[in-house]
C-alpha cells in the first residue's frame, strides 16, 4: 500500500494537508479511468460516424488520454491552453467539453448553445473558451479554464502561445497595471501542446527560442507517437528526439533556459508527478518547461482519411497494442489493487453506454431542427403543387427532399428555389408568397449562422467609433511627420496602462524612423520593447497579449517582412472572431511601413495579398502621419484587429502638430475627397497621393479637372459611397496604386463598379494604374520604371479625355 501513498503525494500534494484517504485516492484514479475510457470510446464512435457519412471528417485524441489527464491536474483556473487538435481528453478532464459537445462539433452543429467552441465553424477537436459576454465585455478569465481557439495548420498555435505566457510576466512585473479579470499577479501558466512531427515547423522553434530568451511561464507538451501522418520521426527530427534537439536551450547553473522533462505517455504515476513538479516551477519562477511525452500510440491512425496499417510494421503495431496508455493504466490499477478487472470492465461498459447516449442526444439536437424545416418545406410544396401546372415536378421535389436520410439546411433551400423556378411564369398564389417568405427567412438564418463575426458584429467594433478631427493651435509650427506619431504614442502610453508596443529596434533607439524616440526611457522596457528578428512570434506575442486584456501594438519593421507572419495573421488573428462565432477576440494592432522606397526589398506594396488573406482585420493606408495616428487611436477605441501601413517617405515631411494627441480619430471606411473635379475621378491611397497631386497640377494646366479621392482604408472600403457619388459627376475613373496588376487596384475597381454599381455611371472603360508585375528595381530609374510616376498618371487621365474629346485633347505620343 505504500506505493499508493507515494502516488497520492505526487498526484494531489501532501496526504496530511489534503486529508486524503486511500479510498479518496482510489476514487480519483477511477474517475480518471472513466474519463480515459469515455474519451477513447468517443474517438472510436466518432470514427464510425465519419465512415457512415454522418460527419465529414474526424481527427481524434486516442492514445494520448493519460498524459492529458495528468496535464489537466496541473491546470488551474486562469491558466491558458494553446493546443493541438488531439486534446479532447484534456478538455473532458477539465469538465469543459461534454460528450454531447464533442459530437455536436463532429456534426458541425451551428447552434452555439450545443457547440459553444465554434458553433460548427471548425472541424472536430478544435476547441475554444468563450471569452466575451453578449454586451462585448470580457468574461472573468480567472474564474474559468481558458483555451485559445484551436487551428489546423501545424504549429500554428505556437506564436500566440508566446503572447499568452508573456502576458503573465507583464502582469506580474507591473503592479500599476489593472489586472482585473485577466491575471492574479501573473501566476497563470500558458500550456502548449503539439504533435512531435509538427515540432519540425519553424514556428515551433521560433516560439521556443523566444520563450527561452524572455523567460516566460510556458509549459510545452509534445505528444510523441513516432510519426507525422505516415512519416517516421527519423525523417522529422534531429537525433529522432525533440528533447535532445532542444538541449542547447536547456537551463544550467550559468544560464537561463528551458527545463526539459522526459516521460512515458503510458506511465500514469510518472506523468502525474512530472506535470505537478514542472508546472509548479513554471508557475512560480516563470521558467519555460518542455514535457516530451514519449511512446504514445495512435490506435486508429492519424485520421479518418487513412489507415496506419499501411505504414507501420508488425512490430510497431504490436508495441502500440501493448503500450496503449489505457491498457497500461488498466494493468497498473489492477496491480496496485485499486480496482478489480471486473470493476474496470463495468466502467468501460458504462462508458460505452454513456457515449452511445451522448451521440444520440447530439445527433437529435443537430437533426431535429433540420427535419422541422423539411416538414415546413414539404407542406409549402404541397400547397404550391395543388394549383400549379408544374404539379408533377413539384411533387418530385417534395419526394426528394423528404426522403433524404440525413437532410441538411441547403436541401430545403434547393427544393424551394427549384419550385419557384418552375412556377416563375405562373400567378403568384398565396402558396408561392409563403414559399418566398419562408425562403427569405431561411437564407437570412443561414447568413446569421455562417456569415457573421467577420467585422462589425460587436458593440465595440471600431466601425462604430466616430471621427474626431485633429485640433491645431493658430500658430502651430510644422514638424516632421514622425514627431506627430511619437507625440501621439506618448499620449497613449500616458493614458492607457494596458497599452504596450514592441518590435525590432522599437525600444532603445526609438524605432528605425524615430517614431518612438525617448519612449522607452520614459515608460520602461516592458511597455516599449525591443524584440528579436522573429516576425511570426512578434505577431503571436501580440495575439496572446490581446487575448488577455492588454492592448498591444506589434511593429513589423517593413511591409515585406509581413510575409514571415502572414500565416499567423491569416489563419489565427484574422479569422479568430469568425471561427469562434464571436466567442473570442484579439484586438491587436500591427504597425508597419511601406511604399516608394527604392529597390527590390522594403519597397513593395503587396496590398492585394493582404486584403485577400486578412479578411477579418482592418487595413489602414494613411497618406501622412496625422492620419496614421488617428487610425491607431480609432483602433484602440475598438475591439477588432487592424494594420496601419505608414508611408515610408512621409516621416520627414512637415505636418502641423495637433493639440489633442491620443484623442483625434480617423474613421474607418470613409474616403476623403482631397480635391473636387468634374472630368475624371482618381482613386488612390498612401504615398501615391502625392504622385497624383503633382500630376493633377500639370493636368489642370491642360484644362482637365480631376477629382482626387484618398480611400484611407482598404478594409473596410468606402462605406459611404463617396466614390460612386464622384462617378456620377465625372463618369470616368482611374484606380491607382503601387501593387502588382490585378492586386489592390482590381479590388478597388470591383468594389466600386460591382458592389456599389458604379458601372452605371461610366462613359469610358475604367483604368487601373499599377506597379509592374515584378519587384521594383533598385535606383531612381528602377523606381521610375517599376511604379506609377507623375507622368503615368498624367497620361492615364489625359488619354481618357482624349478618347472623349479628341478634338480638344489630341494624342500626345
Amino acid at each position: 500500500m505504500s506505493r499508493i501513498v507515494d502516488i497520492t503525494q505526487n498526484l494531489t500534494g501532501s496526504v496530511e494537508e489534503k486529508k486524503l484517504t486511500i479510498d479518496d485516492f482510489k476514487a480519483i484514479v477511477l474517475a480518471d479511468y472513466r474519463v480515459a475510457t469515455e474519451s477513447r470510446q468517443a474517438s472510436l464512435t466518432g470514427r464510425k460516424e465519419v465512415l457512415t457519412g454522418k460527419a465529414k471528417f474526424g481527427i481524434f485524441g486516442d492514445g494520448k488520454e493519460l498524459a492529458q489527464i495528468a496535464m489537466a491536474k496541473a491546470f488551474d483556473k486562469g491558466d491558458w491552453r494553446s493546443g493541438y487538435y488531439r486534446d479532447q481528453t484534456f478538455m473532458m478532464a477539465l469538465g469543459v467539453l461534454s460528450l454531447e459537445e464533442f459530437f455536436a462539433q463532429l456534426y458541425a452543429n451551428p447552434d452555439v448553445t450545443q457547440e459553444p467552441h465554434s458553433a460548427g465553424r471548425q472541424m472536430n477537436a478544435h476547441f475554444a473558451t468563450r471569452l466575451i459576454n453578449e454586451d462585448g465585455s470580457w468574461k472573468n478569465q480567472l474564474e474559468q479554464y481558458n483555451t485559445s481557439a484551436d487551428m489546423s495548420p501545424t504549429a500554428g498555435q505556437m506564436p500566440r502561445l508566446l503572447g499568452l505566457a508573456l502576458a503573465s510576466k507583464v502582469y506580474r512585473n507591473d503592479s500599476n497595471l489593472p489586472a482585473g479579470n485577466f491575471s492574479s499577479k501573473g501566476n497563470e501558466v500558458a500550456f502548449g501542446t503539439i504533435g512531435d512531427a509538427s515540432t519540425s515547423e519553424g514556428l515551433f522553434w521560433e516560439t521556443m527560442n523566444a520563450a527561452t530568451v524572455l523567460q516566460v511561464p510556458l509549459a510545452m507538451s509534445v505528444w510523441d507517437d513516432g510519426y507525422g501522418i505516415s512519416v517516421a520521426k527519423k525523417y522529422q527530427t534531429a537525433k529522432q528526439s525533440i528533447s535532445e534537439a532542444l538541449r542547447g536551450m536547456e537551463r544550467d547553473e550559468n544560464n537561463d533556459g528551458l527545463i526539459i522533462y522526459n516521460v512515458k505517455g503510458w506511465d500514469y504515476s510518472a506523468l502525474c508527478e512530472t506535470y505537478e513538479k514542472g508546472v509548479a516551477i513554471c508557475r512560480e519562477k516563470h521558467i519555460p518547461v518542455l514535457f516530451h511525452v514519449e511512446e504514445l500510440t495512435q490506435p486508429q491512425g492519424h485520421s479518418t482519411s487513412g489507415s496506419h496499417e499501411r505504414y507501420k510494421d508488425e512490430a510497431r503495431l504490436n508495441f502500440e497494442k501493448e503500450y496503449d496508455c489505457n491498457v497500461q493504466f488498466k494493468q497498473w490499477i489492477i496491480e496496485n489493487a485499486i480496482a478489480t478487472a471486473e470493476e474496470l470492465d463495468a466502467i468501460e461498459a458504462e462508458a460505452k453506454e454513456r457515449v452511445k447516449q451522448a451521440r444520440k442526444n447530439a445527433w437529435d439536437a443537430f437533426l431535429n431542427p433540420i427535419k422541422q424545416q423539411v416538414a415546413d418545406a414539404a407542406a409549402i410544396l404541397t400547397e404550391i403543387a395543388e394549383s400549379s401546372a408544374q404539379k408533377e415536378e413539384i411533387e418530385k421535389l417534395k419526394h426528394t427532399v423528404t426522403h433524404i436520410p440525413d437532410p441538411a439546411r441547403h436541401n430545403v433551400i434547393e427544393a424551394l428555389k427549384k419550385a419557384l423556378w418552375l412556377t416563375r411564369s405562373e400567378n403568384e398564389t398565396p402558396a408561392i408568397v409563403k414559399a418566398k417568405a419562408y425562403l427569405k427567412g431561411k437564407l437570412e438564418e443561414g447568413t446569421k449562422l455562417y456569415d457573421t463575426y467577420t467585422y462589425g458584429d460587436t458593440p465595440l467594433s471600431p466601425l462604430n467609433i466616430k471621427a474626431v478631427q485633429p485640433v491645431y493651435d493658430a500658430d502651430a509650427k510644422p514638424v516632421d511627420g514622425r514627431e506627430v506619431l511619437r507625440d501621439n504614442y506618448d499620449a497613449i502610453l500616458a493614458s492607457i496602462p494596458e497599452f504596450l508596443i514592441f518590435g525590432e529596434d522599437a525600444g532603445k533607439i526609438g524605432g528605425v524612423n524615430q517614431t518612438l524616440e525617448g519612449m522607452q526611457a520614459k515608460y520602461g522596457e516592458q511597455r516599449v520593447g525591443d524584440t528579436g528578428i522573429r516576425e511570426a512570434t512578434i505577431v503571436g506575442q501580440g495575439i496572446g497579449m490581446a487575448l488577455r486584456g492588454l492592448r498591444p501594438v506589434a511593429e513589423i519593421q517593413y511591409l515585406d517582412y509581413l510575409l514571415y507572419a502572414v500565416q499567423t495573421l491569416s489563419d489565427d488573428l484574422a479569422s479568430l472572431t469568425y471561427r469562434t462565432a464571436g466567442g473570442q477576440r484579439a484586438p491587436l494592432i500591427i504597425s508597419t511601413r511601406g511604399h516608394r522606397l527604392e529597390g527590390v526589398w522594403h519597397s513593395g506594396s503587396p496590398l492585394g495579398m493582404m486584403i485577400n488573406s486578412l479578411r477579418g482585420m482592418h487595413i489602414c493606408v494613411p497618406r501622412n502621419m496625422t492620419q496614421a495616428a488617428g487610425f491607431y487611436n480609432t483602433l484602440l477605441a475598438g475591439d477588432e484587429p487592424g494594420i496601419v501601413v505608414e508611408p515610408l517617405n512621409g516621416y520627414r515631411i512637415k505636418e502641423q502638430r495637433p493639440t489633442n494627441m491620443g484623442e483625434f480619430r480617423t474613421p474607418l471606411g470613409v474616403p476623403e475627397v482631397l480635391k473636387q473635379g468634374t472630368d475624371v475621378t482618381v482613386v488612390t491611397y498612401g504615398s501615391c497621393i502625392r504622385i497624383a497631386q503633382k500630376a493633377i497640377e500639370d493636368l489642370e494646366k491642360q484644362g482637365i479637372s480631376v477629382e482626387l479621392i484618398d480611400v484611407q482604408t482598404l478594409l473596410p472600403f468606402d462605406l459611404t459611397g463617396t466614390i460612386v457619388e464622384s462617378l456620377k459627376k465625372t463618369n470616368r475613373v482611374v484606380f491607382m496604386d503601387e501593387d502588382v496588376p490585378g492586386g489592390a487596384s482590381a479590388y478597388m475597381l470591383q468594389q466600386v463598379l460591382e458592389t456599389q454599381n458604379g458601372y452605371r455611371y461610366l462613359d469610358a472603360k475604367p483604368v487601373t494604374l499599377t506597379g509592374k508585375q515584378h519587384r521594383p528595381s533598385f535606383g531612381s530609374d528602377g523606381d521610375y520604371f517599376s511604379k506609377p510616376s507623375v507622368e503615368d498618371v498624367f497620361d492615364a487621365v489625359y488619354n481618357l479625355m482624349s478618347e472623349a474629346k479628341p478634338g480638344q485633347f489630341k494624342a500626345l505620343y
